[in-house]
């Protein structure tokens, strides 16, 4: 039986392509899962092979514990009992008795082959997550093994398989058994019991490694691709920047008769790819991202993180695009908020709010509506501009002299302060109480978060009730519940 588990281990490691080691693993595993299953006890027992000779010995296990519990009365041995025999024995320790084996024949081979197998199956999960775990961001080669309600399952080779989510597919991609198909590595499922791999043809950053491997330059570190946003499947824009002001980054990408940008299009079905050009102006590059359409005007709120974008009436669908595509893609590419209107409706827009600014400082630095406009007119647009500008700024303006100037900047100084003392005191006003901070199962955040809905004591609290908390709230209608009762308990004490 000895040179029988030598020869078993000698051919599952060849089969199945891991070590001796794994293999006689499983074995141990195998003839103890066996012999418990012999003596029909659920007792503890370990298996130790020799694997230079084969021979193997068994050994019966037993825990040491103060008081055996039911349910382990098998497994474990009183320390009372266990000093009796050694009476350096402490808690905690396992005493083992060798007992007799079981033959490695037939019955123990069946007995064996499913825990054999599960090892044999976990170690070979674990050499793909060795193998793959710091290759992810990596495009990958496949083919094509099935397709199934929209999954696409490609085998890798080496009995490794990749699975392509319907999420990170390509919409309405027609793949057929034993097509080659790249797409980018995203996850290594450690813990999934299907395809270890997960691969990605629809992100983004797909397409940047894709046009990577086509253009050199890229490689070569001359040219970058700053970002990229995709609809996949049907339109992707990519922007690209080079330090080398003699190499041009479109025309590299697009490359010889469009062969570079017509290869990765090809390989994503078909999707219309724009390469545009990097600006670390946000202004010049949202007019670039949103090609081809072309800007009339164009005005940045930084505060906002918006861009208002003006085109001609008839190039509205256009610089829309169909369903949005244009301006959503060109957001995403460069991180801006795109409203697209017609030039008149910016220009409305623009009346509108500079209406806006100007009653603004009508009433916070009490002047009439003549100077009023004149500051909208030179570019001011918040108090804060006007009390911290620099004073030349202010003296540039027509018919503006140093003492008007120090005028408006003491009014604007004035009016912040006084928004200042406001917002303290609505702060004060809103600030919890004890009783409310002190609850039980209350925190700062919470007794705060409550405090700015108006719900400042206790008393507060206990009139809500669960639907009404969990409004305001993202706690649960449990735990809801528990928090306002426990600001109720002291209602049912006084009486």
């Amino acid at each position: 039986m000895s040179k029988e588990i030598l020869y078993v281990a000698e051919a599952l490691s060849n089969e199945k392509n891991v070590s001796k080691e794994v293999i006689f693993e499983a074995i141990e595993l195998a003839l103890a899962t066996a012999t418990r299953k012999k003596h029909r006890k659920d007792m503890e027992v370990k298996v130790i092979i020799d694997t230079t000779t084969g021979n193997y010995r068994s050994y019966r296990q037993w825990e040491v514990v103060e008081e055996i519990e039911d349910e382990f009365e098998d497994k474990q041995i009183t320390l009372e009992d266990a000093k009796a025999d050694d009476p350096e024995v402490e808690l905690g320790d396992i005493l083992e008795e060798e007992m007799e084996s079981i033959e490695f024949g037939r019955i123990a081979v069946q007995t064996a082959k499913q825990v054999i197998l599960q090892k044999v199956r976990e170690a070979e999960r674990m050499q793909v997550v060795d193998r793959f775990e710091d290759r992810v961001g990596e495009v990958l080669n496949g083919i094509v093994k099935r397709a199934d309600r929209g999954h696409i399952f490609l085998d890798l080779g080496n009995k490794v398989e990749a699975i392509i989510p319907r999420e990170h597919g390509i919409p309405r991609e027609m793949v057929r058994r034993g097509d080659r198909l790249r797409g980018m590595l995203i996850e290594v499922n450690k813990e999934s019991r299907g395809p270890l791999l997960t691969l990605s043809r629809g992100a983004p950053s797909f397409i940047i490694e894709l046009f990577k491997v086509e253009v050199p330059e890229i490689d070569q570190g001359l040219i970058t691709i700053k970002a990229a946003a995709r609809d996949p499947g049907f339109r992707a824009k990519i922007a690209v920047f080079s330090s080398d002001a003699k190499l041009d980054p479109i025309g590299a990408c697009v490359g010889m008769r469009g062969s570079r940008v017509m290869s990765v299009s090809n390989e994503l079905g078909g999707e219309r790819i724009d390469i545009v050009l990097w600006d670390e102006d946000p202004a010049h590059f949202v007019i670039n991202a949103m090609a081809p359409a072309e800007i009339e005007s164009i005005i940045v709120d930084e505060e906002r993180h918006s861009i208002d974008v003006a085109v001609a009436e008839d190039k509205l669908s256009q610089a829309i695009g169909r369903g949005g595509q244009n301006v959503r893609l060109a957001s995403e590419l460069t991180g801006w908020n795109i409203n697209v209107m017609t030039a008149e409706e910016a220009s409305e827009k623009n009346q509108s709010e500079a209406m806006e600014f100007v009653e603004k400082f009508m009433q916070k630095l009490d002047i009439d509506e003549d100077m009023s406009v004149l500051l909208v007119q030179e570019g001011f647009t918040s108090i804060d501009e006007i009390a911290y500008v620099e004073e030349s700024e202010l003296l540039s303006v027509e018919g503006f002299d140093e003492d008007v100037v120090a005028e408006l900047r003491q009014r604007a100084r004035d009016a912040l302060l006084t928004q200042l003392i406001s917002n303290e005191e609505k702060l004060e006003e809103s600030k919890p109480a004890e009783d409310l901070l002190t609850l039980a199962g209350m925190n700062d955040k919470l007794a705060y978060d409550l405090a700015s809905k108006e719900i400042i004591t206790r008393d507060d609290l206990a009139d809500l009730a669960t639907d009404e908390l969990m409004d305001i709230t993202d706690m649960t209608e449990a735990n809801a519940s528990e928090l306002i009762m426990e600001a109720r308990k002291h209602w049912f004490e006084e009486e």
